[in-house]
């Protein structure tokens, strides 16, 4: 018979391989980007605010000057003309079929995001109707999108859509109030959704995790719930801005339950007491995660714009979540099925976690 040592020696290259494949060779890739685009039909002007994340345009608009492969804020202020310029040069806005060039200079804003807000005017005001050309998108990445929301002077919403590279075009009537295309909005956003999830390995990491010590289905479920209950209460909080925390809080705070849930797997083995109710405490956190996709890009600055946006994106994180819970739940329960197989694969995979969780936690805090 096969000695202990001699099975774990075997089989812990092949269950390390395994995680490696699942969460290392997918962060290759990178998630969409997403920007965002609000027009406010105002008394004779219009006025127009961009919102992206830097890392978006820093090819277009150099930042590092003295070419120390660091940007210091000096370097960032003396940078905002050049981005409000390649910004403005991107859009092309008509009113009532006459091209509308932007008052100069734009406004730029920098948040501790790392996110620049542009602000632009042009006049005069369109009276019937409005036609807009995101060319902002062509040289982005292939996947970015661009939420574009079009409000009356008085906050009313008159028209919301997700531009894309290949659909980067929009025009209405100003007369009748435009189409809100609910439908079009809920569909982007709950792909975004969808992709979030699963282009959200910290997450995916912290979840699978949690589940790695399930043996059937109920207690799996438990832990899916309670995740999902909590993620859904933060991430609509922070949605309509009544609850905020710090990006620069939050991102470490999520690695650092990942190494929480990795240790206590290698130090409890597979029947830790209340988790649960642990998965419920860090779920929180990770709903502020969640939420920094649409709250530090400013989608709705109002509940009104915020709520369709808010619903369909979770929904999305729902299903994502599900498909890939789904998908791994039931290798978990086959490796876990097997005496002999099962404390080789929790301790395999909970050190890669806390690997990986001290990685991220390092990168996001001192790196």
């Amino acid at each position: 018979m096969m000695q202990t040592g001699q099975f774990t020696a075997r089989l812990l290259p092949r269950y390390v391989l395994l995680w490696c494949t699942v969460f290392l060779v997918p962060a290759w890739a990178h998630p969409p980007g997403l920007s965002s685009l609000e027009l406010s039909l105002q008394a004779g002007q219009l006025a127009v605010k961009a919102t992206f994340a830097l890392q978006d345009i820093e090819a277009f608009a150099p930042m590092d000057s003295d070419l120390d492969a660091e940007v210091s804020d000096a370097e960032r202020d003396a940078a905002k003309p050049a981005v409000a310029a390649f910004v403005a040069g991107k859009l092309a806005i008509a009113a009532d079929g006459v091209q509308l060039a932007p008052e100069e200079p734009g406004s730029v804003d920098y948040d501790a995001q790392n996110n620049a807000h542009v602000q632009l005017r042009y006049q005069p005001a369109p009276k019937q109707t409005l036609a807009l050309e995101s060319k902002f998108l062509a040289e982005l990445p292939e996947g970015h999108q661009q939420f574009l929301q079009i409000r009356s002077a008085d906050g009313r919403i008159l028209q919301e859509k997700m531009l894309s590279r290949t659909d980067d075009k929009l025009q209405m009537s100003v007369s009748d109030g435009g189409d809100s295309g609910w439908a079009t909005v809920f569909s982007a956003f709950f792909k975004l959704g969808v992709e979030h999830i699963v282009t959200g390995y910290d997450h995916l990491l912290f979840l699978f995790a949690l589940l790695a010590v399930t043996h059937s289905f109920w207690p799996a479920i438990k832990i899916i719930t309670f995740f999902t209950v909590a993620h859904s209460l933060t991430l609509a909080l922070a949605g309509l801005n009544l609850i905020t925390l710090p990006s620069s809080f939050v991102e470490p705070f999520i690695a650092a339950t990942i190494v929480y849930v990795a240790l206590e797997n290698l130090i409890r083995g597979d029947q830790p007491k209340g988790r649960h109710w642990l998965t419920f405490s860090f779920g929180l956190i990770h709903g502020f995660g969640f939420a920094s996709v649409l709250q530090e890009l400013e989608i709705g600055t109002a509940s009104s714009g915020i709520l369709l946006p808010l619903l369909s994106f979770n929904l999305g994180i729902e299903t994502g979540q599900i498909a890939v819970a789904a998908t791994v739940l039931p290798i978990i329960w086959q490796l876990n099925g097997k005496t002999e197989r099962a404390p080789v694969f929790l301790k395999a995979g909970s050190m890669l976690v806390a690997l990986l969780g001290g990685y991220w936690f390092l990168e996001r805090t001192v790196l």
